[in-house]
């Protein structure tokens, strides 16, 4: 079983993480940046950061045999504090960088005006710099906020195929998946999905355009749950081919949109395309 999950936070994992992870299939993630828990005071803050998953955090991945790529952006944790704002001027010199392969994660928070507007923003540089887009969805009021998220997506212009809705749950796939988005779902203890859940929404709703990511960070969370779910599908009746579109040809098939995605440092794994041609950048 091969496994990519396309939104795991591992600069706050540990190398263990990285060990078990491998040991059970996880050959490939996607980092998005995210809130690290406390405000930070400045934009200096995130040009650290988003340089330390741009260039650290991939070779610590890679000592263990698995692919790392990031997204960037001003999450909406901190879109509305001053002090971050300036980050929105700074975006344009990491999106042209070649190991981001989305604009993410953006969207809502608490859904103030300064969210909007910075929601708004960086679906335009997602246009400009032809990314995908991943958004995340609020923790509070998620019903209204993924309604909102529909909105500001489809008035951005950018191809509903080129945004996941991410943190989804049962209340709010249904109107995602009428979009034309990718829906994604964060298997996560107890605030989140579960895998017998998650199993439930792939037999309502299929596998097609369906991201099932662990969301693992500094909370109490298990990047092995993606294992878990796969394993769940398996003992539901799902085949192993299912199990393979949806843990790995899925993600691979999102962010190969972004032309930037390189898996060929994946040992034993099939080449992964994307309409026909080969995803590493410059290829044919």
């Amino acid at each position: 079983m091969r496994i990519f999950d396309p939104h795991i936070h591992m600069t706050s994992r540990t190398t263990d993480d990285y060990t078990r992870m491998a040991a059970a299939g996880v050959l490939a993630v996607v980092e998005p940046a995210f809130w690290l828990g406390q405000p930070r005071t400045g934009p200096g803050s995130f040009t650290d950061y988003f340089d330390s998953l741009l260039g650290w955090e991939p070779y610590r991945a890679a000592q263990f045999g698995v692919v790392h790529h990031a997204t960037v952006a001003l999450n909406p944790k901190e879109a509305g504090d001053p002090r971050c704002r300036p980050v929105l001027d700074l975006l344009p010199r990491y999106l042209d960088k070649d190991r981001v392969v989305a604009v993410g994660e953006i969207g809502y928070d608490s859904m103030t005006p300064d969210e909007d507007d910075a929601f708004e923003r960086q679906l335009a540089l997602a246009i400009e710099h032809e990314l995908p887009a991943l958004v995340h969805t609020p923790h509070r009021d998620k019903a209204a906020g993924t309604r909102r998220s529909l909105e500001v997506v489809a008035a951005s212009g950018l191809a509903p195929e080129r945004v996941t809705i991410d943190h989804l749950n049962e209340v709010t796939v249904g109107p995602v998946k009428d979009s034309g988005c990718w829906t994604g779902f964060s298997i996560y203890p107890e605030t989140k999905m579960s895998p017998p859940r998650m199993v439930e929404i792939l037999r309502r709703y299929g596998l097609e355009r369906v991201l099932v990511n662990s969301a693992a960070d500094w909370g109490v969370s298990d990047p092995l749950l993606t294992l878990a779910t796969a394993e769940a599908m398996l003992a539901a009746g799902f085949t192993a081919d299912d199990v393979d579109r949806v843990f790995w040809r899925n993600p691979v098939e999102f962010y190969a949109q972004s032309g930037r995605l390189d898996l060929t440092a994946v040992a034993g794994a099939a080449e992964p395309t994307f309409a026909g041609s080969s995803i590493r950048r410059g290829g044919s």
